[in-house]
């Protein structure tokens, strides 16, 4: 046999065997096909993108107080005894009641707050406002927005399943205190000033009422 029809030969076995060795890895495509659509977001088998680690940090708790610190162990607690809890809600509402609170508390008009006040600062706060009532002033204010807010601790009572959460504001308002004949005596309609407060709440967990109670004010 020729020389150059064994080489064809030989070159064509090895061809073949391409082919074969190329089919059983890729599969085998005719002309031009399209892509397979990409399975349907919604299949019950469709595996997560990500995997919850057991046991790893929950970042609801660990965004907003370091790990592994008694107020951690305190949230964790609240949200064992609570599972409808969620510590970034919670200060999500507790941005808008320190607004609630404080513009009642400025302006005079706490009766509608009870819920949102323990007993004892409710009772505080009326003094307050008594006194101011029986010199003659009133307060004009208005509130311009919270600057800062930080939770700065918790405690939880397993006992009781008393939850207690910590939070420092720093708001901005204007405020001007008039005394018994309209007189401006302190403050301003058009400075804004800041507002520091160390504000504490607490909350039965697990309990029909969702409603949390300041219970504490600092500076």
């Amino acid at each position: 046999m020729n020389t150059p029809i064994v080489q064809l030969l030989v070159l064509a076995g090895i061809a073949i065997f391409l082919i074969l060795r190329l089919r059983s890895v890729l599969g085998t495509r005719d002309g031009f096909e399209k892509p397979k659509a990409p399975a349907p977001a919604n299949r019950s088998d469709r595996r997560p993108d990500f995997e919850v680690i057991e046991g790893g940090p929950d970042l609801d708790i660990t965004d907003h107080v370091s790990e592994g610190s008694p107020a951690a162990e305190a949230l964790a607690q609240m949200k064992r005894a609570d599972p409808a809890f969620n510590v970034g809600e919670f200060l999500g509402g507790a941005r808008g009641a320190y607004e609630m609170i404080l513009m009642g508390f400025e302006n005079g008009d706490i009766e509608d707050l009870r819920d949102f006040l323990s007993p004892e600062v409710y009772e505080s706060f009326e003094e307050v406002i008594e006194q101011r009532r029986q010199q003659g002033l009133t307060i004009e204010a208005s509130f311009a927005g919270v600057r800062e807010m930080t939770l700065v601790d918790a405690t939880f009572d397993e006992a009781s399943r008393r939850g207690e959460v910590t939070v420092k504001y720093v708001g901005e308002l204007t405020q001007v205190v008039k005394n018994a004949a309209g007189e401006v005596i302190e403050g301003s309609a058009t400075s804004v000033t800041k507002q520091k407060d160390v504000w504490t709440y607490g909350r039965i967990m697990g309990s029909d009422d969702p409603n949390w109670q300041l219970v504490a004010t600092d500076e």
